[in-house]
């Protein structure tokens, strides 16, 4: 339920009506619209509590949210949700950029890639420390130890950190060394993880299910907003079709649609979106046209040597840095700000490759 108060309304008034719904034992959430405030509620509106607010001088409508996810829905919170670590802001107008290997292997690996990922203009560094992998003898990633090769790197060369947690058990210790915690595909709807996010007060990128529809991510989100974390973002990488020449089929149309169904930021993830190098540069480019708040992009510097096999859906470093600066004369086309570090060209000399 919302109730829709005049912009007009004074602050007096619009504690009032807090207060009423509060007194009911419902949750009162505030939002700001152009043509004025909502007030969501969340828990049992009685028909009391709606006639008592219809009587107020400054509610102007009070009306049911149809949709299964109310705080992720932008009925009940019109404007965007921007999220500000640093002095970086997920959803505001500015194009956020992660990038990095889809697994940290060394000390020196994630150094050297940090080092040429905030070169290349890049806010986040990506890496997984843990890996959830389909077969049970594949690498699995270094683990704590890996969170910590991360924390150094990302503090060395300035950036913010990404890094995926897969059980409720390791969130606490994600959180302690990562900026933003990933939940991959197969955990969206983990929903032990997801409580345990909702508790935490660090940015989460949800990444949508392989199999999972628009509303059954949302209502993923909706596990972590409605534990009080608010900082979450949605994460379009893919999904499975039938067409097999691609790893998975990236669904350029989601980020429009959550954007118009939700107010979170939508993150587009091409290389997982992909599993093909050569497509990982257009689709990244389609991504920004539809509007995406953010990339993330798998970059190693010997991406066919990788240890998590997924070096095929890598970019070397050139490349990433090639098209962090196509992406600068993009984003004001598009009405997204990006500047890269503009480093030299050499920065990201690497092997031969096709």
């Amino acid at each position: 339920m919302i109730a829709k108060v005049s912009k007009q309304a004074s602050q007096e008034q619009l504690n009032e009506i807090v207060s009423i719904i509060r007194e009911e034992g419902v949750q009162a959430h505030v939002s700001h619209a152009n043509d004025g405030i909502i007030v969501g509620m969340i828990g049992n509106v009685t028909s009391a509590l709606q006639q008592r607010l219809q009587q107020h001088s400054v509610v102007q409508a009070v009306n049911k949210v149809s949709k299964s996810y109310k705080l992720a829905s932008r009925e009940f919170h019109p404007e965007n949700t921007v999220i500000e670590i640093g002095d970086v802001r997920i959803g505001g107008g500015e194009l956020v950029v992660m990038g990095g290997p889809c697994a940290v292997e060394s000390a020196e690996q994630i150094d050297e890639i940090a080092r040429l990922v905030k070169a290349a203009g890049g806010q986040v560094l990506r890496g997984g420390a843990f890996k959830p992998r389909t077969g049970p003898y594949s690498f699995q990633g270094v683990g704590v130890e890996g969170l910590i090769m991360m924390a150094e790197a990302g503090k060395k060369h300035g950036l913010l950190t990404i890094t995926e947690v897969m059980t409720p058990e390791y969130v606490d210790i994600c959180a302690e060394y990562a900026d933003i915690l990933q939940v991959g595909t197969r955990n969206m709807q983990n929903f032990d993880l997801l409580r345990k996010l909702g508790e935490i007060r660090k940015p989460v990128l949800l990444k949508r299910g392989f199999s999972a529809t628009y509303d059954e991510l949302l209502n993923a989100a909706e596990y972590i907003l409605a534990g009080g974390n608010k900082d979450v973002m949605l994460c379009e990488r893919g999904i499975r079709t039938f067409e097999g020449y691609t790893r998975n089929t990236l669904d350029l149309s989601a980020i429009p649609v959550l954007q118009q169904l939700s107010h979170l930021p939508v993150i587009s993830d091409p290389s997982h979106g992909t599993g093909r190098r050569e497509l990982v540069e257009p689709m990244t480019r389609a991504s920004v046209a539809a509007g995406a708040d953010g990339l993330i992009i798998e970059m190693h510097t010997d991406p066919d040597n990788s240890m998590t096999g997924d070096g095929v859906q890598s970019l070397f470093p050139d490349q990433f840095a090639r098209l962090l600066r196509e992406l600068e004369q993009l984003a004001p086309i598009l009405g997204k700000s990006f500047n890269t570090a503009k480093a030299p060209a050499e920065q990201f000399a690497v092997s031969a490759h096709a």
